[in-house]
């Protein structure tokens, strides 16, 4: 099609071509430039002079509306169409009909392709496969170079462009470098062996490296403090001597292939099986599979341990990732961590947390839309990447990287002070941690203690039930690191979307209102009295705080209370110390439960409002719905008045309160908690700083006079009157 000849020479007969094709009076090439913009590339039949003068929005015209809807369209009488624009450069108000395709590569839009004619032609189906056809030519074209540079838009669709892409957060933080593209899959040559003697010796020496390897990784610096990531890379090196995978690769080697292709073989048998798995967790474990079979193919093919070259700041792009995978890259070099898909259970992400890695997970598209050493900003705390900012958004965000590690040294100066109010009330501060390398924070952040420990993540990163010993150690530790702070275990809390791999439950069509949390305990009440005993065992005579979850009616709660009762009289009989002190508590997050608070405060020393659930609950809301996200808000009066009534109730029978939740660890919710009554909330290690320097900025009794007004407005939400208070009033909200 092309020919020979300049670039536009070229352009001008592919469209020549294709109008004397399809029998039209006009064919044109538009292409799509940076800022969204089409442009008229090339034309026959239309002015010589509106080629690149005609430009259209993307969604403007019937062109722009082929390029946003990205399918093709064909129009009988395109000029009274009411998104026809009509070009007066162009010269086609003598043309009627119009039939146009999207140009794509790569699955996206990169340009469009048009033919129009004078008389009301009705385009066939036949006619606009062709164009398809065409265009997919086309595409190639456009892509390939042919365009001139100075006029090319970006190389394969838009990589030049600027980009924000949004994601979910998996690890909070800023990074800011440059892109380095993961790529794991190695390519299997030779699939049939030669010498098929010779394979299974080359299978178990390559074996043998890949275990040494795993070893030397877990004696690694990286592994000293312990904790869940050294607990993930355990667990990783027992499927790589999981007997039935290394047999199945046996097998296919003795069936006469190549040691690579039979890695390959049982991989791609593995990954056709676990991938018609609904469960999440379980499907997460093919990560790990995936990668054991890449790295032992590298150690077959003798490229095991070739350093990769990495730029000073990277920002790693990759599908998905395997936790020693990414072990593998340079922790100096590497800043960022972007993935199309992964959640906060995969054994990457727990890993890059204990490193301090920010990570944005199920950012869709990142490996088409992202060139190797494309600038990239990755902000964890806004839950967006930036792809070839502009230098104003890099100055910016490097300002903001600055300031945010200046305001955590403040907050780190500011550890020790009072977390007491202007008028003199004092505020409890104390973290959520689910991992080792929370606690680490404990004492730099100035919290009071862990006002909510989640146990269960110990439970997800292991292959099976952890039994009593292993709880036993890990609380233990727990207390080891806390330092005599109180700590506050919360049972375990799975099912929803924390799915344990040895449970195979049953699909749920609603899981966050299903089979979870204490109602998979209570159904299974060995394992929750194993806990318990790990637990009364771990706190060695020290004080123990147990606070169970989901607890939907008292009688939940009489059934939880008599397995604890069974275990500490159990202990006692063998002689074990009992805690000094036992607090037992609830979480309290289905709404229910608030109407039986006159029983349940005669039970209980403490209760935990569990704001994101109770929230999501409370206005029949699924926080994980995009289209709901924004619909209902923690501010609403609704939800003040609900936790106002039941700080009153705690508060008349002398029941401590708090909240655990995310509401917590946002400066202006906690301004309104505190307005309503709440002296101790719960939140992530980043948030103590923040909510202190709230609290120290805050006159509580007259934000109380204000609040009161507010209450029983009919309002959506408070959060916009409270922001303005803030501001009014000097208090600190960041």
């Amino acid at each position: 099609m092309a020919g020979s000849g300049s670039a536009q020479e070229r352009l001008n007969r592919t469209v020549g071509l294709i109008a004397e094709g399809l029998k039209a009076d006009v064919c044109s090439c538009y292409v799509l430039r940076a800022g969204e913009v089409l442009e008229l590339f090339a034309t026959k039949g239309l002015l010589d002079s509106a080629v690149h003068a005609t430009r259209l929005r993307v969604g403007e015209g019937l062109v722009g509306l082929i390029a946003a809807q990205a399918r093709p369209m064909a129009f009988a009488d395109a000029q009274n169409h009411p998104s026809f624009v009509f070009r007066p450069e162009t010269g086609e108000e003598i043309y009627h009909s119009l039939m146009g395709v999207p140009i794509l590569r790569g699955g996206r839009v990169i340009g469009v392709l048009v033919v129009q004619n004078k008389t009301s032609r009705a385009y066939t189906d036949e006619e606009i496969e062709t164009l398809e056809t065409v265009a997919m030519v086309q595409a190639e074209l456009v892509a390939g170079g042919l365009v001139p540079k100075e006029e090319q838009i970006a190389i394969d669709g838009n990589a030049l462009l600027p980009l924000r892409i949004e994601g979910v957060r998996l690890n909070a933080g800023i990074a800011i470098g440059q892109a380095f593209i993961h790529r794991s899959q190695i390519s299997v040559q030779r699939l049939v062996a030669e010498d098929s003697e010779s394979e299974l010796p080359r299978f178990k020496e390559a074996l043998s490296s890949l275990h040494s390897q795993l070893d030397a990784l877990l004696n690694s610096a990286d592994m000293e403090a312990g904790g869940e990531h050294r607990d993930v890379i355990e667990t990783y090196r027992m499927f790589a001597q999981d007997a039935g995978w290394i047999g199945r690769i046996a097998e296919a080697i003795q069936g006469g292939l190549t040691a690579e292709a039979a890695v390959q073989k049982v991989h791609d048998d593995t990954r056709a099986r676990m991938s018609q798995v609904s469960d999440p967790y379980i499907r997460e474990r093919l990560l790990d599979f995936e990668d054991l079979a890449n790295r032992l193919i590298q150690h077959l093919s003798g490229r095991a341990g070739v350093a990769l070259n990495l730029p000073d700041d990277t920002i790693l792009i990759a599908r998905t990732l395997g936790p020693a995978e990414l072990l593998d890259y340079d922790r100096k070099k590497l800043k960022g961590l972007v993935l199309e898909e992964g959640s906060p259970t995969m054994h990457a992400a727990i890993i890059a947390r204990a490193l301090e890695i920010p990570v944005i997970g199920r950012a869709e598209g990142v490996l088409t839309r992202i060139e190797p050493m494309d600038q990239v900003i990755v902000d964890g705390d806004s839950n967006q990447i930036f792809v070839r900012p502009g230098e104003d958004i890099v100055t910016a965000f490097r300002g903001t990287a600055l300031l945010r590690a200046e305001r955590i040294r403040s907050y780190a100066a500011e550890k020790d002070l009072p977390t007491v109010t202007i008028d003199g009330t004092e505020v409890n501060l104390f973290v959520n941690a689910g991992l080792l390398a929370d606690l680490k924070f404990l004492e730099s952040s100035g919290a009071l203690g862990v006002g909510l420990y989640r146990t269960e993540i110990p439970f997800m990163a292991r292959h099976e039930l952890p039994d009593v010993e292993t709880q036993t150690q890990i609380y233990g530790k727990i207390y080891e690191m806390a330092q005599g702070k109180p700590v506050v275990f919360r049972t375990l809390d799975v099912g929803g979307d924390k799915v344990l791999p040895y449970w195979n439950g049953a699909p749920e069509e609603n899981p966050a209102m299903g089979w979870r949390s204490i109602r998979i305990t209570l159904d299974r009440p060995a394992v929750l009295r194993q806990q318990l005993r790990a637990l009364i065992r771990a706190a060695q005579g020290r004080d123990l705080s147990i606070m169970f979850p989901m607890i939907a009616d008292v009688s939940e709660m009489d059934k939880a209370r008599d397995l604890l009762d069974r275990e500490l009289a159990r202990e006692c009989a063998r002689g074990a110390p009992k805690p000094m002190r036992l607090r037992v508590g609830t979480m309290l997050e289905v709404p229910a439960l608030a109407f039986q608070l006159d029983a349940l405060l005669e039970r209980v020393d403490f209760i935990s409002v569990g704001s994101n659930d109770l929230v999501q609950f409370l206005f029949a809301s699924d926080r994980g719905n995009p289209r709901l996200s924004d619909r209902y808000d923690t501010l609403a009066p609704s939800v003040l008045v609900f936790l106002k009534r039941l700080v009153e109730a705690c508060r008349n029978r002398n029941v401590t309160l708090s909240l655990c939740g995310e509401m917590g660890g946002q400066p202006i919710d906690a301004m309104a908690l505190i307005g309503i009554g709440f002296r101790n909330l719960s939140m992530q290690v980043p948030a103590i700083g923040p909510v202190r320097r709230m609290v120290r900025s805050l006159d509580l009794g007259a934000l109380e006079a204000y609040l009161a007004g507010l209450l029983t407005r009919p309002d959506r939400s408070l959060r916009l009157q409270l922001k303005a208070y803030a501001r009014d009033h000097g208090v600190d909200i960041g």
